[in-house]
């Protein structure tokens, strides 16, 4: 099981790299759900140099994808958020990612499909709730 889990981790790094849009669609993701974060916490939790991030969102502003304001609390940083072209974007990117991965189990039963799905959210939320248990370990030790 663990072989087939980083192989599979493995392959989708790879993509990620390998395919601009993959890159961006994580981006945008990351940038939809914080729904108006710094650039420095978008390199964090992509963990990438802050670098990188700084010139990808000059190439999506370029694009109309994200807009970039002034940070009303903190005013020596900026938030970025989706522009309505940017959502557009994102939605296009998911969809194709959605028909590539429909292509992959098209031949599967549906019931395989739902299987996966339900055991991979188990997943999930069983690795979310040991890293809980090891910061919040982690925490008590330092204090």
């Amino acid at each position: 099981m663990v072989v087939a889990l980083f192989t599979m981790n493995a392959g989708l790094d790879r993509s990620r790299r390998q395919s601009q849009e993959a890159g961006t669609l994580r981006l945008l993701q990351t940038i939809a759900d914080a729904k108006g974060t710094r650039p420095s916490e978008i390199a964090e939790q992509l963990r990438v140099h802050p670098s990188l991030i700084t010139r990808q969102l000059r190439e999506l502003a370029d694009a109309g994808h994200v807009h970039v304001t002034g940070n009303p609390v903190d005013r020596r940083s900026y938030l970025v958020v989706l522009t309505p072209a940017g959502v557009a974007e994102l939605h296009r990117l998911t969809q194709i990612g959605l028909d590539r991965f429909a292509s992959f189990v098209a031949d599967w039963e549906p019931g395989e499909v739902r299987m996966l799905t339900g055991l991979l959210e188990k997943l999930e939320a069983a690795k979310a709730a040991v890293g809980a248990r090891e910061r919040q370990s982690a925490t008590r030790r330092r204090n």
